[in-house]
């Protein structure tokens, strides 16, 4: 029982230690708390990449992503994409994003994301990207996107998750605006 113990509570612990570390990335601003924040590396020439991450409302009243911005890119906007009678269609969020009190937003691969034109460099993976979100009641937040594999679906995925469907998987980082 002791050399069982002596394996698991230190393997508990480094497992504590990497979801500890794993949040300490969360910005808060306001009620908001944003998270895994992320993008995927782009190949040479790319001049769009997207971003990703996650946006809890702990609040009572609702807030809205109203506005993006960032260094490496002449122009960012919030996006959406959807499916219309088969055909993915993506679109800026002019008006902006809600974020509903007590509810959260994932902005992902497929959906709703932060679109990065006109780049004035390369995304390599293990980089960090810094941009700006602007809020209507939580105001101008700082995070820094980390870049993933070129293929990711996820933070954290090597970008090698098996069999990937290329026709489903929206990648900006080739398109040219």
């Amino acid at each position: 029982m002791k050399t069982i113990l002596r394996y698991v509570l230190p393997s508990a612990f480094i497992v504590a230690l990497a979801v500890s570390a794993a949040r300490a990335d969360d910005v808060k601003a306001g009620d908001l708390v944003i998270s895994q924040a992320w993008s995927r590396a782009t190949p040479g020439g790319a001049k769009v990449a997207g971003g990703y991450l996650t946006i809890e409302n702990k609040g009572t009243a609702p807030d809205k992503l109203v506005a993006v911005s960032a260094d490496i890119a002449g122009k960012a906007e919030v996006h959406e994409m959807a499916m219309d009678n088969g055909v993915m269609k993506m679109r800026h969020l002019d008006k902006g994003l809600v974020i509903e009190p007590g509810k959260t937003v994932k902005l992902a691969p497929g959906g709703n994301h932060l679109m990065l034109q006109e780049l004035k460099g390369p995304f390599k993976q293990g980089d960090k990207v810094p941009v700006t979100l602007e809020f209507e009641k939580a105001g101008k937040v700082a995070v820094s996107l980390d870049v993933q594999a070129v293929g990711a679906q996820a933070p954290g995925d090597a970008g090698h998750s098996g069999h990937m469907d290329m026709k489903k998987m929206p990648d900006h980082s080739g398109m040219k605006m």
